[in-house]
């Protein structure tokens, strides 16, 4: 529940910025993705995974996050959109 909050959370800080494109659950890869911002040049991709660390262990949350990103392949669908750069990976921890 609350990883939901934080969602939320993020999802309302993204949204000032009117012109990047922000979505919220999309279907990437293999699974969906919590948060996916991308910049209006349209060259970059933010990959945002929101983890709560029920027992306070951040790292093991971050990793859980990182982990989850990288076997579900978030990347690969942004690759299949044009996305030359790298994308930003972020494990969220809350």
């Amino acid at each position: 529940m609350k990883e939901n909050f934080y969602h939320g959370v993020l999802l309302g800080i993204l949204s000032v910025k009117t012109r990047w494109g922000i979505s919220s659950n999309r279907e990437m890869g293999e699974s969906y993705a919590d948060i996916l911002a991308e910049p209006d040049s349209g060259d970059l991709g933010i990959i945002i995974e929101v983890k709560y660390a029920h027992d306070g262990n951040l790292d093991t949350a971050c990793k859980e996050a990182l982990k989850q990103i990288e076997s579900t392949k978030y990347e690969d669908a942004l690759e299949d959109e044009g996305v030359e750069k790298n994308p930003e990976i972020w494990g969220c921890l809350l």
